[in-house]
């Protein structure tokens, strides 16, 4: 109840300021540096998801990958696995870093639509790709330049993933190629889609042939008429968070809205169950890695965040959390392996996505600080939150 009531307050905060004409809480880049402490304390102070880094097979306290950063270069890594919602992380730490307060942590992993916000407000500092000779070299052309943070001054992905469709085809009988297909009359009523709005959105624009990179408001209200007469008709079961892939597991849905890591993980138990990149085109998202303002360890950081873009690295990661990975050339690292199984994993197409599939995937651009309040109104009020 804590967190929601310092949420709640910083949301009203954010949205009286803005109403003022004011720019919200906007730290100036000339504030945003601590006095840097890499050099005598060597120590960073990271903080990620659960579940989203390589672990030791017999000991899940081990993380190999940190393990041997910490020995290669003396620097010890705090890893906490504290974030599991983009909008409760933001009310946690977004007291502090818009009073201008150390923050206590030296690296961030959050979705980029909400990196847009820390970005926005500048909360985040520039990073040195200086220091970041793997960044530069091996970043995924795909996901180098967001509207939100051209050139990827401000945030690099972590991890990054594709928002399509899931179904069974064994129990369709047949094949989903579009996003219109979902709205045929043998899925009524055994479709879910996704309940967050900046998780949601763009993969229904482009069943309508937007180009979700330069989408507009009028976009959006189509694509809430379109839904409101599915709801109504019964032809959406619901809208989910996380918890679709229970029901597709279940069948209790034979079609989703669905994220392709989860769905690595699904076809390992059901392989009959299929992802989906529609012809029409699916949404490219990241989860990225930021420094926020005041943190103590800026370069220790950017030296982790670089360590991450070895390719032996970054596919010694890819091997255990199955997202698309960032650094392509990690392909090559796996597809010698003398293991098969993981050798298997250079082929897969949700963790290196083919030329084909590389084609029909896009960044959309992110929701403004103007646009929200109104889009929110209206995705909530559908959703039925």
């Amino acid at each position: 109840m804590a967190d929601l009531t310092r949420r709640t307050a910083l949301v009203g905060m954010l949205a009286a300021l803005t109403g003022c004409g004011v720019p919200p809480a906007y730290i100036a880049a000339n504030r945003r540096a601590a006095q840097d402490r890499s050099a005598t304390d060597k120590r960073i102070a990271f903080a990620n998801w659960p579940l989203y880094i390589d672990v030791d097979e017999d000991d899940a306290k081990r993380r190999p990958t940190l393990e041997a950063f910490e020995k290669h270069t003396g620097i010890q890594v705090e890893y906490t696995e504290e974030i599991n919602d983009n909008n409760e992380f933001f009310g946690k730490i977004g007291p502090t870093l818009m009073t201008h307060h150390d923050p206590g942590r030296d690296l961030i992993v959050i979705s980029d639509w909400m990196c847009a916000r820390f970005v926005g407000l500048g909360w985040v500092q520039q990073m040195d790709r200086a220091r970041q000779p793997h960044v530069t070299e091996y970043l995924d052309p795909l996901l180098r330049d967001p509207a939100f943070d051209p050139g990827r001054k401000y945030t690099v992905p972590w991890q990054s993933g594709i928002t399509g469709i899931a179904y069974n085809r064994k129990a369709l009988g047949r094949e989903i190629r579009q996003v219109s297909d979902l709205w045929a009359d043998d899925l009524r009523g055994q479709v879910t889609l996704l309940s967050g709005m900046d998780e949601a959105f763009a993969l229904l624009m482009q069943g309508n042939g937007v180009d979700i990179r330069h989408w507009k408001v009028s976009d959006f209200h189509k694509v809430i008429d379109q839904l409101r007469t599915l709801v109504s008709g019964n032809h959406i079961r619901r809208f989910t968070g996380n918890d679709y892939t229970k029901d597709l597991s279940s069948g209790d849905v034979l079609a989703c809205q669905a994220y392709s890591g989860d769905v690595i993980q699904l076809q390992a138990d059901n392989p009959d169950i299929e992802f989906v990149v529609p012809d029409e085109g699916a949404e490219l998202w990241a989860d990225s890695l930021m420094i926020p303002n005041l943190a103590e360890h800026k370069r220790n950081a950017e030296r982790l965040i670089d360590y991450y873009y070895e390719p032996e690295v970054a596919a010694e990661l890819a091997a255990w959390v199955n997202y698309v990975c960032p650094v392509p050339a990690a392909r090559e690292v796996l597809a010698s392996s003398k293991d098969k199984d993981t050798a298997a994993l250079a082929e897969d197409p949700l963790i290196f996505p083919d030329d084909s599939m590389r084609k029909r995937l896009f960044i959309a651009r992110d929701i403004t600080a103007a646009e929200r309040p109104e889009l929110e109104n209206e995705w909530e009020q559908l959703v039925g939150r």
